[in-house]
C-alpha cells in the first residue's frame, strides 16, 4: 500500500479548538479544526475539493462526517484509493472489514443470491436467511438460539430494548456514560456520549447510566485500571440494588472501541448482579464480533453468555448493511406484537453475504491470526511505549488495539493525536481517534505481517517527528 510518501507542514490556525470540544470528541475525530482545513487545502487535488464542496451542498452537516476529509475511488482487500488514485491503509473502517473490501467470497455469494431472489417481501421467509439464523444459535455462546435480523446495528439496539421489555415487564435500564449503541433517540438515550445526546431534546425515561470502566474515560483517572473497573462494577451493582427490581436490563460494550479490555473479575460481577435482580443482560458487539478480538465473539474471552448479544457490522461482509439480536429462547415471549418488522428483515442477498463471511472467517482461520497478529502488535506497541514520551498506554485485544497519548503534564493528548492522524494519513495510513486521545487501531483481520509492521513504522516516526517538534 502507499504510505511512504512525504509529510506535510504543520497545520495552521488555532488548534485550541481541539480542546474545547474535547469532550465531544468521544466517537471519533471531528471536522472542526485546523489540521482538518489544512488538509482540504494542501492534500487533496481541486477535482477532489471540488466533489466534496457539493457533498456539503446536498448533505447534511455533521461534525464526525460532513464536510468529509476526502472521496473514495475504489476498496480491495485491506484499504482504498483515493480519485487522485493514492491507496492507503484502512485501520479504521467503521468496523466492518473483518474480511478485506471486496472479498471475492463475499462478492460472489451475492452474485449468485442476485440471479434468483434479490428480495423476500415481508410474511415470506428464504433459505439465506434461515440457513443464517441457525449459522448463528450455532456459533453464539451457551443457550443463545433465537435471532432477529435488522439492516443496521441501531435498529438491532432498538429491536433489544423492545425484548427486554416484553420478557422482564419493565422499561427502565442501566448502560454506561461514554458508551455507544447507535444514532437514533432510543440508541442514544442509553448510550452515554455528549456529542449525540447534547441538544436532542427528552429521550428515553428510565436510562439509568453509570461509570464506564476504563479510567481514561471516566470520573476517576488516577485509579489503578483494574481496581477502577471493580469499582465501576460495584456502582452498578449498588444502582441494581436501589433500584428495587425495576430495572429490566443492563446494557454494556464486552470492550469498548478504545478499546479497554475490563478483568474477568469485573464481568463475572456485572452477571451475578443481574442474576440476583432478575435483570437481563444485553452485550452490545456490533463492531467488536466475528473476530476481532481472536475469538469469534468477544464475550468467549470472559465464558460470559449475555442474555442478548447484539451483532453487526462485519456481519454483512464489508458490503451490505446487515446487523442481528441472538437470544435465550425463553426470552421469545411477545409473538403478538411486532418487535423489528424492518422491509429488509430478512434480505437474502445480505443473508448471503453474511453466510459467505463466516464461511471465510472460519475456512481462512481469520479468528487465529487475528489473536496471532495482535500478539504481534502488541509487542510493537510496548516497545513504542518505552520509547515515545507521548504513549502513555498500549492496550489491545486481538486485532482491536489502542495507543492512549498523553502530553508531559499528564493531560490528554488531543491535539498531538489530531496531528498525527493527518500526517499519517498524509502517508497513506487512515484509523480513528476516540476519547479525543486515543489512536483506535482496527486493520482487517486478512492483513499481512508486512502491511502490519509497515503501520507502525509510519505511526511510530510520526510520533517522533511531532515529539521533536514540540521538544
Amino acid at each position: 500500500m502507499g504510505i511512504d510518501s512525504a509529510p506535510p507542514a504543520e497545520g495552521e490556525g488555532d488548534p485550541g479548538i481541539l480542546d474545547d470540544f474535547a469532550m465531544l470528541r468521544s466517537e471519533g475525530d471531528l471536522n472542526l479544526g485546523p489540521e482538518r482545513a489544512s488538509w482540504l487545502r494542501d492534500a487533496v487535488d481541486a477535482e477532489t475539493r471540488e466533489l466534496l464542496e457539493e457533498d456539503a451542498r446536498y448533505f447534511f452537516r455533521q461534525s464526525l462526517s460532513t464536510p468529509c476529509l476526502n472521496a473514495l475511488a475504489s476498496a480491495q482487500g485491506p484499504g482504498f484509493t483515493d480519485l487522485e488514485g493514492r491507496t492507503f491503509l484502512d485501520f479504521h473502517g467503521n468496523g466492518l472489514h473483518q474480511v478485506g473490501y471486496g472479498n471475492p467470497k463475499v462478492l460472489e455469494a451475492i452474485r449468485r443470491q442476485l440471479e434468483t431472489l434479490p428480495f423476500c417481501p415481508r410474511r415470506f421467509t428464504n433459505r439465506p436467511a434461515v440457513a443464517l439464523a441457525r449459522r448463528l444459535a450455532e456459533l453464539a455462546p451457551g443457550r443463545l438460539s433465537k435471532v432477529l435480523l435488522a439492516p443496521g446495528g441501531t435498529t438491532a439496539i432498538g429491536m433489544a430494548l423492545k425484548i427486554a421489555r416484553a420478557a422482564t415487564g419493565r422499561f427502565k435500564t442501566l448502560s454506561l456514560w461514554e458508551s455507544f449503541h447507535g444514532a437514533s433517540l432510543d440508541a442514544i438515550s442509553i448510550g452515554g456520549e455528549a456529542l449525540f445526546r447534547r441538544g436532542s431534546g427528552p429521550l428515553l425515561p428510565g436510562t439509568e447510566h453509570a461509570p464506564p470502566p476504563d479510567p481514561w474515560q471516566g470520573p476517576w483517572p488516577h485509579m489503578a485500571a483494574g481496581d477502577y473497573a471493580l469499582r465501576t462494577a460495584e456502582y452498578i451493582e449498588y444502582v441494581l440494588e436501589r433500584e428495587g427490581g425495576d430495572i429490566g436490563a443492563v446494557i454494556a460494550e464486552t470492550v469498548r472501541w478504545t478499546p479497554f479490555v475490563p478483568p474477568q473479575a469485573y464481568w463475572d460481577r456485572i452477571r451475578s448482579a443481574c442474576d440476583r435482580h432478575n435483570a437481563l443482560l444485553i452485550l452490545d458487539e456490533i463492531p467488536t464480533c466475528l473476530g476481532r478480538s481472536g475469538r469469534m465473539f468477544v464475550c468467549e474471552h470472559y465464558e460470559l453468555e449475555p442474555d442478548i448479544l447484539v451483532l453487526g457490522k462485519g456481519l454483512g461482509g464489508g458490503v451490505f448493511p446487515l446487523a442481528a439480536v441472538v437470544a435465550r429462547p425463553e426470552l421469545d415471549a411477545a409473538p403478538e406484537g411486532a418487535l423489528g418488522h424492518y422491509t429488509h428483515e430478512k434480505n437474502p442477498v445480505a443473508c448471503a453475504a453474511a453466510l459467505a463471511t463466516l464461511d471465510v472467517i472460519e475456512e481462512e482461520g481469520l479468528l487465529q491470526r487475528a489473536a496471532a497478529l495482535g500478539e504481534r502488535a502488541l509487542v510493537r506497541m510496548r516497545e513504542m511505549q518505552e520509547r515515545r514520551a507521548l504513549v502513555n498506554e498500549a492496550r489491545g485485544l486481538g486485532l482491536l488495539l489502542g495507543l492512549a497519548l498523553r502530553r508531559p503534564d499528564g493531560a490528554p493528548a488531543v491535539v498531538e493525536a489530531e496531528r498525527l492522524l493527518y500526517r499519517c494519513l498524509r502517508r497513506g495510513l487512515s484509523f480513528k481517534l476516540t476519547m479525543g486521545s486515543i489512536v483506535t487501531l482496527a486493520p482487517p483481520l486478512m492483513i499481512s505481517e508486512k502491511d502490519l509492521d509497515r503501520a507502525f513504522d509510519v505511526i511510530e516516526e510520526e510520533l517522533a517527528e511531532l515529539e521533536r517538534a514540540g521538544s
